[in-house]
């Protein structure tokens, strides 16, 4: 592996049940995502990411403002979106809460780029859903040229135009780590690669596997275009508990609530138990288990897609705070050092 292995975790803030059944506030939520990164950085973990929703199971709809909190209360974890909603979002205001987090964490924040895989955030700030391939292609382009230490000239449709325009406050290191979060879509990697932006496989379902040609894809993208090497992560749902029993059993009614709720808006039908126990499986996207089923199964996707980064989203509908601070727990003390300790290993 070119880049070190690194374990991060990301959430989007769900709102979760309380010890009594009831749903926590949004507020409370919020608090509890801050405990929850606290307690990541206090085990070592590289990255801890927040997603950005506008929905009234996910309590984080600034994740900026979140992570500073964050940044306050921790030394050494990195921190970003998981992801930021590019689209709907002004590409200079979204590089100066990032560049604004950076000072505050002392280098430590990431952004990632992408377009979600919901769309409130259109129609709440203005936008036609009819945009959607041109409001990011624009803006992601105007996103890069602002990562160069240099003035901006920009023009395009979706926002005003630049020239030779300084954009405040800069990074210190010069620039700003910057993923291109990808759900399975030739074109965005190939986006990704134009830019020479790392690449994060957002991979929430189906199976890994197929997601092998739109890594060599990237790479000689890549190669083609004379850019760097850059690395690859993963971001996939999942939960840790004591034995892949307990952990199917927790899940399992949060997940299922979700997807049928997801699948009324989206017109999908029934999610049976079978498919969830499919999707936990060797060759599914959930990563539900014991720590070691989890670390053998991130380290088999590592491989099998070259990646160097698996960020796992450990919040799952209502599960409580308790569940979650255990789940990370047991991530951050077994499962990642066990990922480490199988990558050094040469056999399968």
């Amino acid at each position: 592996m070119p880049h070190p292995i690194e374990l991060g975790l990301d959430t989007f803030g769900d709102v979760t049940a309380s010890a009594d059944g009831s749903l926590v506030s949004h507020a409370q939520a919020i608090r509890d995502v801050v405990d929850q990164a606290v307690l990541a950085d206090q085990l070592g973990l590289d990255f801890f990411g927040l997603g950005e929703h506008h929905r009234i199971e996910f309590a984080v709809s600034a994740p900026e403002v979140v992570l500073a909190a964050i940044a306050a209360r921790t030394e050494n974890i990195r921190l970003g979106s998981a992801v930021t909603v590019l689209s709907s979002d002004d590409p200079v205001r979204v590089y100066q809460r990032f560049a604004s987090l950076d000072a505050l964490s002392n280098g430590r924040a990431e952004v990632v780029l992408g377009r979600g895989s919901f769309t409130e955030s259109f129609p709440l700030f203005g936008y036609n859903l009819s945009d959607y391939e041109i409001l990011f292609e624009e803006k992601i382009e105007l996103f890069a040229k602002l990562l160069k230490d240099s003035p901006v000239t920009w023009s395009g449709t979706t926002r005003s135009s630049l020239t030779n325009q300084w954009i405040y406050p800069r990074p210190e290191s010069g620039t700003m780590t910057t993923w291109v979060g990808v759900g399975g879509s030739p074109q965005s990697v190939v986006r990704a690669a134009h830019y020479g932006l790392p690449l994060m496989l957002a991979i929430i379902g189906g199976e890994p596997a197929r997601f092998e040609p739109y890594t060599d894809l990237y790479r000689r993208t890549l190669s083609a275009l004379g850019k760097p090497e850059q690395p690859i992560a993963i971001h996939s749902s999942g939960f840790v508990a004591e034995t892949d029993e307990e952990a199917l059993e927790i899940v399992y009614p949060h997940h299922m609530a979700f997807m049928e709720k997801a699948g009324r808006e989206r017109g999908w039908p029934p999610f049976s138990r079978a498919q969830y126990l499919q999707g936990a499986g060797p060759n599914g996207a959930l990563y539900i288990g014991s720590p070691e089923t989890i670390a053998r199964k991130i380290v088999r996707n590592l491989r099998l897609l070259g990646a160097s980064r698996f960020d796992m989203r450990y919040s799952m509908g209502l599960l409580g705070h308790a569940h979650l601070m255990n789940s990370i727990e047991l991530y951050g003390t077994q499962v990642a050092p066990r990922v480490r300790e199988l990558m050094q290993d040469a056999t399968p």
